[in-house]
């Protein structure tokens, strides 16, 4: 399981309450594919639209990341 699996599981349980049985489901049912877990968790209504939104707003938010410390934009008129 990756470190972005890991980090997703502790989201679910901590910030949405999911149980551990529920995720335990939704991981056998999607074919050892971890991006697929909100999906799964949705389809077998183990999570609601709003959770899955708040879900996608979480991956988004973690995966997300623009260094722009060294971003350089030159206009010539």
């Amino acid at each position: 399981m990756s470190e972005r699996t890991r980090s997703l599981i502790q989201f679910l349980t901590d910030e949405l309450a999911v149980s551990s049985d529920s995720i335990a489901i939704a991981l056998q049912h999607s074919d050892q594919i971890d991006d697929l877990l909100p999906i799964v968790l949705w389809q077998h209504g183990l999570i609601n639209l709003l959770e899955l939104e708040k879900i996608f707003d979480w991956l988004a938010a973690s995966t997300c990341v623009v260094n722009n410390s060294h971003l350089s934009i030159e206009v010539t008129l």
